[in-house]
């Protein structure tokens, strides 16, 4: 595609020289696992995000399904969160033993509603998990009201949220413990794969530090059952790289967002950005009735887009019938019917912007 809808490797063209400057200083360091680049990284990323405890661990799934065992979530509990999501949401709640409970999305900002979280609350209910979709926060006051009033844990999946706020803090520093992806299209993103846990709960840090390593609170004595989820030398480096550029890159987005937002035809549906929220437009994610024909115009104008996600989790072949009481998703349904993720990096330029709006101004359906 002349204009692809995400571009990892300019990220990497454009921070070259350091990318390769802390790879290469691995290399000659010789210590390629849970070494001084990832303590430092997992201090480095704490501290922005505002919480007090990080671990990086091998993927965001496995972030998340740390967190919910740190948690204590097991068989017969069940988690609820929503169905338009990636998969590893879902995943990573059956990993732990749980039944994901999946409810509706609020229409504008497509997270977890919360009007609809209180009556999908059972004697079972363990934990919440709000999705911080597409780089927009969920409405997490409401969210964790209801959550301490019925005593869950309340679990962020800052998937694709890095550097959004809400209410003047960083997603991940609100909840009890929060779970991010490292990969490679990621606003914050590796070479390869890799997650990390944040949270200011001491006894959750710790947990989730042995769970990650065979439980080891010293090497080859397991204090807990546990599992390897490392982060490794290479990425944690690289992600230090990139942690430094992470504010100019979101920045960066949300000047290509506003261009999008003054060209595109009134009638396009484009992001919502509740008062007190700041966007990080990890996606520009529009609505269309006739999603698919515009896709396949820009097509053929070499504008790449993509979906996310085109078929809700609930009516996946994998999951069918086999969730917890699901009910109607009116909502999560018309999204996964309509959206559609603009070409949005750091790297565009704002002629490739420019270009994408006027050939959606110019389909006719």
């Amino acid at each position: 595609m002349a204009i692809p809808a995400a571009n990892p490797r300019a990220q990497y063209a454009a921070h070259r020289a350091e990318i390769d400057a802390a790879i290469s200083g691995v290399l000659d360091a010789g210590r390629y696992i849970l070494g001084e680049e990832t303590r430092a990284f997992e201090r480095e990323f704490a501290g922005y995000v505002g919480v007090d405890h990080g671990i990086g661990v091998g993927s965001g799934t496995e972030a998340l399904h740390l967190a919910l065992k740190a948690c204590g979530v097991a068989a017969g509990d069940e988690v609820i969160t929503v169905s338009h999501t990636a998969v590893a949401t879902v995943s990573a709640i059956e990993l732990s033993g749980a039944t994901p409970v999946l409810i509706d999305i609020d229409p504008e900002t497509y997270t977890l509603d919360p009007h609809r979280l209180e009556s999908a609350i059972t004697p079972r209910s363990k934990a919440v998990i709000p999705v911080h979709l597409y780089g927009a926060a969920a409405d997490l006051d409401p969210i964790l009201t209801i959550a301490r009033r019925h005593n869950l844990k309340v679990i962020e999946d800052c998937a694709q949220a890095h550097g959004a706020m809400y209410r003047r803090k960083r997603v991940g520093a609100r909840g009890d413990i929060a779970a991010f992806s490292f990969y490679h299209t990621k606003n914050l993103g590796a070479i390869g794969d890799g997650g990390f846990v944040a949270t200011n709960d001491a006894a959750l840090a710790e947990r989730a530090r042995l769970l990650r390593e065979y439980g080891w609170a010293e090497r080859y004595v397991s204090a807990i059952s546990g599992w390897n989820s490392r982060l490794d030398e290479l990425q944690a480096a690289v992600l230090r790289v990139k942690l430094r550029h992470l504010d100019a890159d979101n920045a960066r987005r949300r000047s290509l967002a506003a261009i999008y937002d003054e060209m595109l035809p009134v009638a396009i549906q484009k992001p919502i950005v509740p008062a007190g929220c700041e966007h990080a437009y990890h996606l520009y994610v529009i609505r269309h009735p006739h999603r698919d024909q515009l896709a396949a115009y820009l097509r053929d104008k070499n504008i790449g887009t993509g979906i996310h996600y085109p078929v809700p989790i609930h009516l996946q072949p994998a999951y069918r019938g086999r969730l917890g009481d699901v009910g109607s998703l009116p909502e999560t349904e018309r999204a996964a019917r309509e959206v559609l993720s603009l070409p949005m990096y750091p790297e565009l330029n704002e002629d490739q912007v420019r270009q994408v709006a006027e050939a959606i101004r110019s389909f006719s359906m």
